[in-house]
């Protein structure tokens, strides 16, 4: 049963071949772009505690700062 599975009548080897190809390749995308989500986010911390305190008051109370502040781990 599980051997019919497994050979798939002949075509196994295409078949778990192309899966586990599959399977590496986005898992390499995964890593990848989480790596650069990462350096993303630092270099936004960076620039925004940058900024003089009247545009930090007024960049703070943006909505969308305040999205990425806290997806990337933040105090606000």
């Amino acid at each position: 049963m599980i051997s019919d599975l497994v050979f798939m009548d002949g075509n196994g080897v295409y078949v778990w071949s192309a899966f586990a190809f599959t399977l590496i390749g986005f898992t390499i995308l995964y890593l990848i772009i989480n790596l650069q989500l990462k350096k993303e986010q630092k270099r936004f911390e960076k620039n925004f505690s940058a900024l003089k305190k009247e545009k930090y008051n007024i960049a703070i109370n943006q909505e969308i700062y305040k999205e990425i502040l806290k997806h990337s781990g933040s105090k606000i």
